[in-house]
């Protein structure tokens, strides 16, 4: 089973497009090889921009939302998924223990975290929510607009072990992306799998660090397909320390968009793009769009 997007295509396909259909085979080996050598995150989602000669991706999440976006016939493969997952991680498991945002608020993601649960336990998994939130101190219900609810529980942490009352996972799965920073009831598990690991979160992860790395996988993969690497990596630089309420850092800000403007600019005219180049100024870590601007 693969999807299979919905939407009818409205013109040709653009040379790029053309390129990576051409090329399938060899990039499903490249791929196959690539995962041979590499460890995959344990679950992950990228946000791609497509301005139709150009498609690359601008931010890679490695603690994703959006699982009740998936339509229901996307379910068996997403079931499928963390099956095989799992069993690459402990074969053996049999409680997962899922540990959301604190953001109760957020019907649009606590959705997300139903369908979290729901995909995990029909793979063969008992699922039950821990929260970092220390004003909880008992299992506590919450309702969704639909119907549906979530029961969250407070941690308890034993030694090298977290979980929650007469609840012993052999996994914990974060769904936190850590941006408050690394709580110490997460620290030092050595006996459980904690996936995705602390280092990931926002505490410690860095976006440029992450298009540095993402920069030379591109490089490889446009030769093998003999072309551009620019046409699926976007142009960055790193600016350091900006404060926007006492105005420090903006000439670094400044002078980096202007220098990064005139790369993009001098690749518009070799491709011929009679588009108005911009760039996105955004924090070097943190999630959920904060702080983001548009220069041109």
């Amino acid at each position: 089973m693969v999807p299979h997007l919905i939407t009818a295509l409205t013109g040709p396909i653009n040379e790029l497009e053309q390129r990576i259909l051409e090329s399938l085979p060899a990039i499903e080996r490249w791929f196959r090889l690539e995962w041979m050598e590499h460890t995959p995150p344990f679950y992950t989602s990228v946000d791609l921009r497509n301005a139709g000669f150009k498609l690359a991706p601008v931010d890679t999440n490695l603690f994703p939302g959006g699982f009740n976006n998936l339509t229901p016939e996307m379910l068996p493969l997403a079931v499928q998924a963390a099956m095989a997952a799992i069993e690459k991680i402990c074969p053996e498991a049999k409680n997962l223990l899922l540990i959301p945002e604190k953001h109760t608020r957020n019907t649009f993601y606590l959705a997300n975290v139903v369908r979290l649960k729901q995909i995990f336990h029909q793979a063969g998994l008992n699922v039950r929510l821990g929260t970092l939130d220390e004003t909880i101190k008992a299992p506590t219900q919450i309702d969704l607009p639909d119907g549906t609810s979530l029961t969250v529980e407070p941690l308890v942490r034993t030694r090298g072990r977290l979980g929650l009352k007469d609840f012993d996972p052999c996994t914990i799965l974060l769904n936190n992306d850590l941006s408050a920073g690394l709580p110490k009831v997460l620290e030092n598990l050595h006996e459980q799998y904690l996936l995705p690991p602390l280092h990931a979160g926002w505490a410690v992860r860095r976006k440029t660090k992450h298009f540095q790395a993402y920069e030379e996988v591109a490089k490889k993969f446009a030769k093998l397909l003999g072309m551009d690497p620019w046409l699926i990596n976007p142009m960055f630089a790193r600016c350091g320390e900006v404060n926007f309420n006492d105005g420090s850092g903006a000439e670094c800000l400044a002078s980096n968009a202007e220098a990064l403007l005139g790369k993009i600019r001098r690749k518009y005219k070799e491709y011929g793009i009679q588009e108005k180049p911009f760039i996105i100024v955004k924090a070097d870590a943190g999630t959920y769009g904060m702080g983001i601007m548009t220069v041109r």
